[in-house]
């Protein structure tokens, strides 16, 4: 697949991708070609196979063509895997962008970093509960610990 098909799988519809019922294909390669440009790809083009791209290039595709959409809702999970400090920092500002837009972002990330540094609160899941979300403002790491274990109201978790 390449990544202008890849382009195609999520942004038909808010991108105006096809015409008639089918794919405009001019299109979708000028589309592939703006995530290419907006978040530094580093690939030949758009008709490149996205297997062919590092992990981390891969990973700035996917993640810019869903922002380059305007979502109101984005549900991002390891947002920053295997991409290198820049792509990083340049993945988090587009998802304070987005979120400064009006979007609801919705991070999932194992690098409590990364979440306290793009989220404005905090929420834990713990065998199926998610715990109550907390501004990520003064909240500490003691408090992160209990939420993250499963205590529910700021309590020890009951065994």
């Amino acid at each position: 697949m390449s990544l202008t098909e890849n382009a195609i799988l999520t942004g038909t519809t808010r991108k105006n991708l096809t015409r008639n019922g089918f794919v405009d294909q001019g299109a979708a390669r000028r589309f592939a070609q703006e995530v290419i440009a907006a978040f530094d790809v580093r690939t030949p083009g758009p008709d490149v196979a996205a297997r062919a791209l590092s992990g981390g290039n891969l990973q700035k595709f996917v993640i810019g063509r869903e922002v380059l959409q305007a979502p109101e809702v984005l549900v991002v999970n390891q947002p920053t895997w295997g991409v290198d400090a820049a792509a990083a920092a340049a993945i988090h500002q587009a998802l304070l962008d987005l979120a400064a837009q009006g979007a609801a972002v919705i991070a999932i990330s194992q690098d409590l970093d990364e979440l306290m540094e793009i989220a404005d609160r905090f929420a834990a899941l713990n065998e199926g509960r998610l715990s109550e979300p907390r501004p990520t403002k003064g909240l500490s790491i003691e408090e992160i610990g209990l939420m993250l274990g499963g205590a529910h109201g700021m309590q020890e978790a009951q065994i």
